[in-house]
């Protein structure tokens, strides 16, 4: 019997393109690798011998991207976090993941080339949104598309 490393999976559809984006998630994040790729055989659906799917591991969360087809996109409605410790870690993903063709959103959210989003933010939120100026902190976010750490950190009045 298989031993279960991982209880839950994301298993992401792109269109043909899941290959593309498993390496580009792996150069992104410095803390991963390249799983098993799959590939479509005689029974199709897609042409023998292109990528069915492929599965890689990041930061320690495994995921698998599937080559469907056009019929399903992401949208907003499924994002993943990235928690940051400092300004620079916000920096460096919200550059590599607004590359090439990522869109920058507003609160720290942005979707990537590929049409994933994901919400790029200090792990320090929590604490700056449940002290006594957490009002203030609120209306700084919302005024934002990549998160300030030090602006947060001022209209929370820990600077």
């Amino acid at each position: 019997m298989a031993n279960i490393t991982q209880k839950i999976t994301p298993f992401l559809w792109f269109d043909n393109n899941a290959e593309e984006a498993m390496n580009f998630y792996v150069s992104v994040f410095k803390n991963s690798k390249v799983g098993t790729i799959t590939r479509y055989g005689d029974a199709g659906p897609g042409p023998k011998g292109s990528v069915l799917t492929a599965s890689f591991e990041l930061e320690g969360q495994k995921f698998v991207a599937l080559n469907g087809g056009p019929r399903f996109k992401f949208t907003e409605a499924v994002s993943f976090v990235i928690n940051c410790e400092t300004q620079a870690e916000i920096d460096y993903f919200w550059d590599k993941l607004t590359s090439d063709g990522g869109q920058e959103s507003m609160c720290g959210w942005l979707k990537d080339n590929y049409g994933l989003s994901w919400q790029v933010v200090p792990v320090e939120i929590p604490a700056l949104l449940t002290g006594e100026k957490s009002n203030e902190v609120m209306q700084a976010i919302m005024q934002m598309k990549k998160l300030d750490l030090g602006i947060l950190r001022q209209a929370a009045g820990k600077e």
